[in-house]
């Protein structure tokens, strides 16, 4: 289940309050600066700090370039 486009223009990491990229094929959020990633169930983003998932440099780059191929855009502009 996707994510609402309204809701996506308002969620921020809750660690350092940045955007977020989000892959609805892999339901997921990702904090590209802090290579934090966060679950999304059943069309609920999981934004707790404690349950997100930090990611290694490979992940890292894969996500990053995923989100370069799908021109997957940051939630917001700082």
């Amino acid at each position: 289940m996707a994510l609402d486009p309204a809701l996506l223009e308002i969620l921020a990491c809750p660690e350092d309050k940045g955007p977020l990229l989000y892959f609805a094929d892999e339901d997921a959020l990702y904090n590209p600066r802090l290579k934090r990633r966060y679950r999304v169930t059943d069309g609920i983003p999981i934004m707790l700090p404690e349950e997100a998932e930090s990611v290694d440099d490979a992940e890292h780059e894969r996500l990053v370039a995923k989100a370069d191929a799908d021109g997957v855009t940051p939630t917001f502009e700082p």
